[in-house]
């Protein structure tokens, strides 16, 4: 990361402070996030944690984009991400099915939100040591929001249907645990730099997000079944395959 002194002058104040402001309303939508679950609004809370993850994807983009990254940005977004992707969405779905399964559901939050919080200082220090400068392709383990995003599957799946756990609490906590492991694990899990788009192929691309749009107005929660399915059906088959090289990527 630059520092501060890096910026460029011609700089406005709002500029430079822009990117972590969309990091501070990141952290703004995972709070409410907990307080929507707290007070039984479901759908909101889970849709807030969406809208975290799209901030979460923007801020450091535009921080590079304005020539405004930094030390206090990088910081920022790990603390955002801790709270966003690991103690909102346990929390969530503790208040949405877990409750009543005692301790086990508890201890299943608590073991979640740390598996995300070492993944993310993991790394932080992987990050601090990598000199190279070289654009990774794959990351170790699964990242953060895509970890959470698997965790809150069951609610999306509940969602397609008449909107109650369609999953035994028990299920549900082996999965959290599940998913809890593969985000400390070091299985090479994919990154979107991964991909390489032809000039020829983004026509290609362009259609298939619009339809992807599309699906996500007209079938939202099916959509997200679908997208968790096929990202947990890619770690799986990355974690089954001998020999395929890791690097750590953020």
């Amino acid at each position: 990361m630059s520092d501060y002194r890096d910026k460029p002058e011609s700089l406005s104040p709002f500029v430079r402070v822009l990117p972590n402001a969309v990091t501070l309303a990141a952290i703004c939508a995972g709070l409410t996030a907990m307080r929507s679950a707290i007070q039984d609004h479901h759908t909101a809370a889970v849709l807030l944690v969406l809208f975290a993850a799209v901030l979460d994807g923007l801020d450091g983009r535009l921080a590079r984009r304005v020539g405004c990254d930094s030390e206090l940005g990088a910081e920022l977004d790990s603390l955002a991400d801790a709270i966003n992707f690991g103690v909102a969405p346990a929390l969530i779905l503790y208040f949405w099915a877990l409750e009543g399964m005692g301790a086990f559901g508890w201890s299943t939050v608590l073991v979640f939100a740390l598996c995300c919080v070492i993944r993310l200082a993991r790394f932080n220090v992987s990050s601090r040591q990598d000199t190279s400068g070289e654009c990774n392709v794959h990351f170790t383990g699964v990242p953060a929001p895509a970890g959470a995003f698997l965790a809150l599957a069951p609610m999306f799946l509940s969602f397609s249907f008449a909107d109650k756990p369609v999953l035994p609490g028990v299920v549900i906590c082996l999965y959290m645990l599940f998913i809890g492991l593969l985000m400390i694990s070091r299985i090479p899990t994919v990154s979107l730099k991964a991909f390489k788009i032809s000039p020829e192929n983004k026509a290609v691309l362009i259609s298939g997000v619009i339809l992807l749009i599309v699906s996500l107005v007209m079938f939202e929660w099916v959509t997200l079944v679908a997208i968790a399915a096929v990202y947990l059906a890619m770690v799986i088959k990355s974690m089954l395959t001998p020999g395929l090289h890791t690097e750590e990527n953020e």
